[in-house]
């Protein structure tokens, strides 16, 4: 498996992970990801917006297996969104979460001081990676959240720029 940035051309089969993935659990419901109105062209979406991208890992054959995406979420408190991190069936269970999450949060370092996502608690293999990243669990959304249907919330305090400065 390799990591790769979102191409025109993966803007079908990521939309269909992310719908057949929402469908397995119940969740093709409104306030989630599944009607986001850019769901079907996340190449565009991402590629539009300052310090946002989307990353799709790809099999041997090159064929889309899942993806994440970093977009901002508040730019005056320098908080990005964790966004749409989905695999296939046959993708998951392997540790390629973690690989996506890796590629996202570094990029996120890069330009931010704190990630936010959103999920829901029934989602317990996902609630239980972030809390293994370092997310904390909040007690109600940040405000400017999209999806009315998430009922768990997560931040994340992120490497400071000067911190990443000084590692270097």
């Amino acid at each position: 498996m390799r990591i790769r940035e979102i191409e025109i051309r993966d803007n079908t089969r990521i939309k269909e992970i992310i719908q057949e993935s929402l469908e397995s659990v119940g969740l093709n419901i409104e306030g989630t990801a599944y009607y986001d109105p850019h769901l079907g062209e996340l190449y565009h979406f991402y590629h539009r917006h300052p310090h946002s991208m989307y990353w799709v890992i790809v099999d041997k054959e090159n064929r889309v297996q899942g993806g994440v995406g970093i977009a901002e979420f508040n730019a005056a408190k320098r908080i990005c969104e964790l966004q749409k991190l989905y695999l296939s069936s046959e993708a998951q269970g392997k540790g390629y979460s973690r690989l996506l999450m890796d590629k996202a949060l570094h990029f996120a370092e890069k330009h931010y001081d704190y990630c936010y996502l959103e999920t829901r608690h029934e989602l317990v293999a996902a609630s239980a990676l972030y809390v293994k990243y370092g997310f904390m669990l909040l007690t109600e959304p940040i405000e400017g959240s999209e999806h009315s249907a998430m009922d768990a919330w997560y931040l994340k305090k992120l490497k400071s720029h000067y911190q990443n400065k000084l590692t270097r």
